[in-house]
């Protein structure tokens, strides 16, 4: 069953409480929430205070994605915040095997995202360990970009490396996803989808969100 994560960047901030009660009441499965540096991408979000106010109003899953130079500096603050997952980025750490195991000693689960130009053999020896992927489908910093055509092949070829490797981490992808192209994206080998503009652009966003699911399966 495909899961939908929407992103809370492109939600209303003056309000954000609301729209993550929003979320929760229009059936969606995780919370993604993109935390930026201004140094690894070029904008800048929430620090841990803000997780933590927004944990009291929905019991779904906060999944934290640092988009951070230095993560090992946070992960500690955004767990205790509330996060139940954490995703770093394996760009920034030449540590990798050491950061995944750091954010597991913690209980919660541990992610490694790529960016669209990163090849997917950084993973080679960490798949044993993470419990997801994240395929950035668009360069981050910023929400409402479009989906880069060639990281349907690079969805395709994780996919295929899970499935000869014998493993069943869930592949997440995140960027440029919509109605137009959701069903492709799966098909492709996708089983968590992160949608920002697609779903805050409608008033009604439990709509889009049992509309993204309906498509997603067609």
């Amino acid at each position: 069953m495909v899961k939908i994560a929407p992103s809370i960047l492109s939600a209303d901030f003056a309000r954000l409480g609301d729209e993550v009660k929003r979320l929760h009441d229009g059936g969606a499965d995780i919370i993604h929430i993109d935390i930026m540096d201004g140094h690894f991408v070029p904008n800048i979000t929430i620090g841990p205070m803000v997780v933590e106010a927004i944990r009291s109003v929905t019991d779904l899953p906060f999944d934290v994605h640092l988009m951070m130079d230095n993560p090992m500096d946070y992960i500690s603050a955004y767990i205790e915040a509330g996060a139940n997952g954490i995703t770093v980025h394996g760009e920034v750490l030449p540590h990798l095997h050491r950061a995944v195991n750091y954010i597991k000693s913690f209980g919660v689960k541990a992610a490694v995202a790529l960016n669209p130009s990163t090849p997917l053999n950084i993973l080679d020896y960490v798949l044993d360990d993470i419990d997801m992927v994240l395929i950035m489908t668009v360069n981050p910093g910023f929400g409402g970009q479009k989906f880069i055509p060639v990281m349907m092949e690079k969805i395709r070829r994780l996919a295929d490396i899970r499935n000869k490797s014998g493993l069943d981490f869930p592949i997440q992808v995140d960027g440029g996803i919509g109605l137009d192209n959701i069903n492709e994206v799966v098909k492709a080998g996708a089983d968590i989808i992160v949608a920002g503009s697609a779903v805050f652009k409608s008033d009604d966003v439990g709509a889009v969100i049992r509309a993204l699911k309906e498509e997603a399966l067609k």
